[in-house]
């Protein structure tokens, strides 16, 4: 097939990719699946080699992807059940003191949202809002941006959080790269969405508790500090993996190859050994060390991997898009015109996001359809190492702006802070696409010094 009608079966297969994905993550599974199959049999592949493909995408993706996902998802869970989450928002809410407790929250959620899951997490830090807010008497919006924020940014920026690890999956992205960059773009980003955005919009719109949560009296759920693990320990437990993972990236990049420190910090510091250890650390610290006996830590570990088990056959079915568009020639198509092109592949990752973003609302599905996108360029464009993970956090930039109507995200906020749909546009919409930008003009900006 031509290159022009290489690039029609493409245009076709995202047409009818975002046609098919609606609400949930099942559809937008099959949704993948449908339009690889779609795009191996308009570009002539033959019929095996597409199976082949399904299996090398499939396989080579969750390879990785099903390890890490299901690490961090146990890890998280012993976590939330522990009250290590609470342990944090109090500790910082107290250390700040409230004329900074805005500061506190957003880090809170920064920290928090790398191992939890963002609905699991405000769904535990909400009440803390309440309470601040009927203390305070101010709008909810001045303190729950700031969590927002946080939450959102780690969401989207920094591993092992699924979203970009399934997308440096599929760009073969060094995960210490991501975490380097997502780090340093979400903190500006947290900054300008989360107390500074918060701090303004509290002022314009007043939202008190709503009816229906003070009447449940969620608003009124205290912690004894007792029951709590400590702060230290915590924290502590969640940036080991974090810290391992730069590590072995730092050193990889100062230490030759053979050096003997630098192949003990590539075994440990590699994402599946990284997490391992830091979950069988939680598992002990939070569990065991807590009264919870190895029957009830098997039964956390199994519920966390309900909600897991889904974002890794979406990250599956993404590997299937990416590898069949590969095979099928268009990756080869994409490159030449990208080579030829004026616009920097990272620009063009972030459009390519924001647009699938916007069609159909889901932010992970949006990062893994633009980085099947990206993939297949990548096979015949030349790209760092950095730039890789410059990249990801492009793609997940491009993700997270402009959320409306047919994310499941407006919706919980819109819940959960009492807001009406314009509201809802006017305070989460806007976070999140401050976070977006932010995120993609630092990435930009860095991008301009790596080759």
């Amino acid at each position: 097939m031509s290159s022009g009608g290489l690039i029609i079966v493409t245009i076709l297969a995202i047409s009818l990719l975002l046609f098919l994905v609606m609400k949930s993550k099942l559809q937008a599974f099959v949704a993948l699946l449908i339009s690889s199959l779609f795009i191996g049999i308009a570009s002539g592949m033959e019929l095996q080699e597409i199976i082949v493909s399904i299996e090398e995408g499939m396989g080579g993706t969750l390879g990785f992807i099903a390890v890490v996902v299901g690490l961090g998802a146990m890890f998280g869970e012993v976590l939330r059940v522990s009250g290590g989450a609470e342990r944090l928002a109090h500790t910082l809410v107290n250390k700040f003191g409230e004329g900074k407790v805005q500061w506190a929250l957003g880090l809170t959620g920064f920290i928090v949202a790398i191992p939890i899951f963002l609905d699991v997490a405000l769904v535990i830090l909400v009440p803390i809002i309440y309470s601040l807010a009927q203390k305070t008497k101010k709008s909810l919006l001045y303190f729950g941006m700031p969590l927002l924020a946080g939450l959102a940014v780690t969401h989207s920026f920094v591993p092992p959080t699924p979203g970009p690890i399934a997308v440096a999956s599929v760009l073969n992205a060094d995960l210490g790269w991501v975490i380097l960059f997502g780090v340093l773009a979400g903190i500006p980003a947290m900054v300008l969405a989360g107390p500074v955005f918060g701090r303004y919009i509290g002022r314009k719109i007043h939202v008190t508790v709503p009816e229906y949560i003070v009447e449940n009296e969620f608003n009124n759920k205290e912690y004894e500090e007792k029951e709590l693990p400590s702060f230290l320990l915590v924290a502590v437990l969640i940036l080991i993996p974090l810290f391992l993972i730069i590590l072995n990236t730092v050193l990889g990049t100062v230490l030759s190859e053979g050096n003997g420190v630098r192949e003990f910090f590539t075994f440990i510091g590699h994402p599946f050994v990284a997490l391992t250890i830091s979950t069988l650390l939680t598992f002990y610290f939070l569990g065991t060390k807590r009264g919870y006996t190895k029957e009830e830590i098997q039964k956390i570990a199994t519920k966390s991997l309900e909600p897991a088990g889904i974002i890794i056959l979406i990250t599956g079915a993404g590997g299937v898009f990416k590898q069949t568009l590969i095979n099928s020639g268009v990756g080869d198509v994409l490159g030449n015109m990208m080579a030829e092109s004026s616009m920097p592949l990272i620009v063009l990752a972030f459009i390519i996001a924001t647009f699938v973003r916007v069609a159909q609302g889901s932010a992970t599905v949006a990062m893994i359809t633009a980085a099947g996108l990206i993939a297949p360029v990548l096979e015949v464009v030349d790209v760092s190492a950095p730039m890789l993970g410059l990249l990801v956090i492009s793609i997940a930039s491009g993700s997270t702006v402009f959320s409306h109507v047919n994310d499941s995200g407006f919706w919980l906020v819109n819940r959960f802070f009492g807001l009406t749909e314009k509201e809802t546009l006017q305070t989460w919409t806007v976070m999140e696409t401050i976070i977006g930008f932010v995120g993609f003009g630092v990435v930009f900006g860095i991008s301009l010094f790596i080759s």
